[in-house]
């Protein structure tokens, strides 16, 4: 077997560097491709994340609407029997006292 000339030896070495490139492009390609997807989980994480506090926030501020609806309830039966019972009481009494005379 004859040795190769320098031309063949240059030939095969460029061949070698062009395949090493090719190499190293696909192994770039698969890096980004797993960043990517990486971000992307990372991404929806933090979405699922904000949307389970918005729902928790949601919750939240509808039972203080809530408690505010009946604490209104319980203001305006307040009202009433503080107010309009004794006004009742007092237009009776005037009345029976009128009858009486």
């Amino acid at each position: 077997m004859a040795d190769p000339t320098t031309g063949e030896v240059v030939r095969r070495m460029d061949d070698v560097r062009q395949d090493l490139k090719e190499d190293i492009h696909g192994v770039v390609g698969l890096v980004n491709q797993k960043v990517d997807a990486e971000i992307f989980r990372l991404g929806q994480q933090a979405q699922d994340e904000r949307h389970t506090a918005v729902v928790a926030r949601v919750a939240k501020l509808e039972q203080q609407a809530e408690e505010k609806d009946k604490q209104r309830q319980n203001d305006r039966r307040l009202i009433f029997f503080s107010l309009v019972v004794p006004v009742l009481l007092l237009a009776i009494q005037l009345y029976n006292a009128n009858k009486g005379a």
